[in-house]
């Protein structure tokens, strides 16, 4: 398993990645290819001025998420259940631009299930 890679994907604008009054809300998962996982972070739309560099703020929702949820069980479970093309969704991470964590619900997939 090829260890996961950071993308950043504009999100569309809907529910799960609409901006909170107090924060953005970033909608997280694994996409599967052929021959590697790649962590991906939804982007809303509409995204709080503060947020100046995207590489920092990836990297701080892929910290939040691998604090949460148990990265390497995670990526094991993905990479044997799912299909190149699939991108398993994790949940979100709502973060204002000064970093503080507001809200965050993610779940690993299980590997009796598919996501």
């Amino acid at each position: 398993m090829d260890d996961a890679g950071r993308d950043d994907t504009a999100g569309q604008p809907d529910a799960d990645t609409a901006a909170a009054d107090d924060g953005d809300r970033f909608v997280v998962g694994v996409q599967v290819t052929d021959d590697q996982l790649r962590f991906v972070v939804h982007v809303p739309s509409e995204i709080d001025s503060g947020w100046r560099d995207p590489e920092a703020f990836q990297q701080l929702v892929a910290d939040v998420t691998w604090e949460h949820l148990d990265q390497e069980a995670t990526l094991q479970t993905i990479a044997a259940t799912g299909e190149p093309g699939e991108t398993v969704t994790l949940g979100y991470v709502t973060l204002q631009p000064d970093g503080t964590v507001v809200d965050a619900e993610l779940t690993a997939p299980r590997s009796d299930e598919q996501s």
